[in-house]
């Protein structure tokens, strides 16, 4: 398999996603701005999206996908066919007992996560906590399917199934909020209206793809048959591994937890500045971490339960190779160029310049920390490969632990605001990433190839070329300013196209062939 090839479909159809995202957010933005009720929505959104990152895409899925491709590895497709369905019986009757604690317990969750909110905030918050909560549920068996279909090498599917529910929310925002406001309902609600639909439409999506490769969960619906279930050894193995995965991933959300609070204290908008800076630190992690994350976890637990130590480890480095070569000068772009994005991508209706400026400089601190947000896609999956989700568990209580000490010196005593909340993240994840690394090279799990050095300096030549270019544009335009929304956004396709072919011609003048990636695994 061409992992260049199949890392670049995934990354097309995450490209959709993120973009349609991003739409979706300048809708947020427009319609709706940065004020209390949309620190409500983020809110709301987050509560059922931690627990979707927690119980689904994040632990379930980490402790999922190894066990499920080295059963297949070693036992083929029967034995594997049996464990989906075992798994997926589990998981059904474990996400019905959490929808309905959910929904039950909003008020609670509301308070752990956003008790600065105004009253009036605050009760919407939990209003559309309801009314999303199932989206937990539809999130959860969405991950099982596409662990099922990337282990088949099906990646298309799971890829481009986050873009029903940005057209969702865009179709509810634009279409519903109106209405809503009409008949004297609150016009945020839409947003959550949306969300709740977009899950269900994109559960929906799984079920041809299954259907055609026989896959399809048959779930047990009684007492005995989740009995049965929960006794198949492959499900004890799934559990056993998801503890610690759960705790690690539990880790990341609790932070996520404490910095919504933090945030919510910094003042009004805050909750939202940050959020609208994140969607844009998805773009590279999304596009390029979650695509090798998703390309690179099947090969290697493949390679691992065959005792390929050698290919093993040449998978990693190809990963940390593309990862250099494509996260870097994507975090020198958020680095000099932050205000320039933000403007032409958000300002206009109820987003102000001044929000301009608190996001940009969210953007900013994400951007110091890029490349370990991407790294960690890559270096993890070494240890999930290897049914070791400990170790990967340690080094994020270490970073929660220190993001903690880190925001309390940016953000209350240099004061610096929801940047210091950003800078955090990043900082964080940079040693996050620089552990696991080092973890994975005394395992012996991973030795670099010949070559680094030179590569690593081609790379950094390239990025201050493009850096200087994007640091130019930057002062010389007038970005900020809200009018000739055309004019701005036909310069800022100049501007990132010709930073591209600064970039990738600084990388064939100093002799990098870029063939080399295109790799076969």
């Amino acid at each position: 398999m061409n992992l260049l090839r199949t890392a670049s479909v995934v990354s097309v159809f995450t490209l959709l996603s993120r973009v349609t995202g991003l739409v979706r957010e300048q809708m947020v933005a427009g319609l709706f701005g940065a004020n209390a009720m949309t620190d409500a929505f983020q809110v709301a959104f987050r509560i059922p999206n931690m627990l979707r990152r927690l119980f689904a895409e994040g632990a379930f899925s980490q402790a999922f996908v190894p066990a499920l491709a080295g059963a297949r590895a070693k036992d083929g497709d029967e034995a594997t066919r049996s464990l989906i369905d075992a798994v997926a019986t589990v998981l059904l009757w474990a996400l019905l007992a959490t929808c309905a604690i959910g929904v039950v317990g909003a008020p609670l969750l509301v308070w752990a996560l956003g008790a600065g909110l105004p009253d009036q905030a605050h009760d919407a918050a939990v209003v559309m906590t309801r009314w999303m909560f199932p989206y937990i549920g539809c999130m959860s068996l969405v991950a099982l399917a596409a662990g099922v279909l990337n282990t088949w090498k099906r990646f298309i599917v799971p890829a481009v199934t986050p873009v029903l529910l940005n057209l969702s929310s865009i179709a509810a925002g634009y279409g519903l909020a109106p209405v809503l406001g009409e008949w004297g309902y609150r016009p945020i609600y839409a947003l959550a209206i949306g969300v709740m639909v977009g899950g269900v439409l994109q559960l929906a999506l799984q079920v041809p793809a299954l259907l055609r490769l026989g896959l399809m969960p048959r779930f047990a619906l009684s007492f005995a048959g989740l009995r049965r279930a929960a006794s198949n050894e492959g499900v004890h193995r799934v559990l056993r591994q998801m503890g610690p995965a759960v705790l690690g991933v539990g880790v990341a959300q609790l932070s996520l937890l404490i910095n919504t609070q933090i945030a919510i204290s910094v003042g009004e908008g805050a909750a939202s500045w940050l959020t609208y800076a994140d969607r844009l630190m998805e773009f590279p992690t999304a596009l390029l971490g979650v695509a090798l994350g998703v390309v690179l976890t099947p090969q290697l637990a493949a390679s691992q339960a065959r005792g390929e130590a050698a290919e093993y480890s040449a998978l990693l480095d190809w990963g940390l190779r593309m990862a250099l070569l494509l996260a870097l000068p994507c975090a020198v772009a958020l680095l000099v160029f932050a205000e320039p994005l933000v403007a032409v991508l958000y300002q206009r209706g109820a987003f102000h310049s001044a929000d301009v400026a608190h996001t940009a400089r969210a953007v900013m601190g994400y951007g110091v920390g890029l490349m370990g947000l991407v790294g960690i896609k890559v270096l993890a999956p070494g240890f999930y490969a290897r049914q070791d989700t400990r170790t990967p568990v340690r080094i994020a209580v270490l970073v929660l632990v220190l993001t903690q000490v880190l925001n309390a010196v940016f953000v209350f005593w240099l004061q610096i605001g929801v940047a210091g909340l950003s800078l955090s993240i990043g900082l964080g994840a940079a040693i996050n990433a620089a552990l696991l690394l080092m973890g994975l090279r005394r395992l012996g799990s991973y030795t670099p190839a010949p070559g680094w050095l030179l590569f690593f300096l081609r790379v950094v030549v390239a990025c201050a070329a493009m850096g200087a270019l994007q640091w130019w544009l930057a002062r010389h335009f007038d970005w900020v300013g809200g009018h000739h929304e055309l004019r701005r956004a036909g310069w800022m396709a100049m501007s990132l196209g010709g930073s591209a072919l600064v970039y990738f011609a600084v990388l064939l003048g100093t002799g990098l062939n870029l063939r080399q990636f295109a790799r076969r695994g």
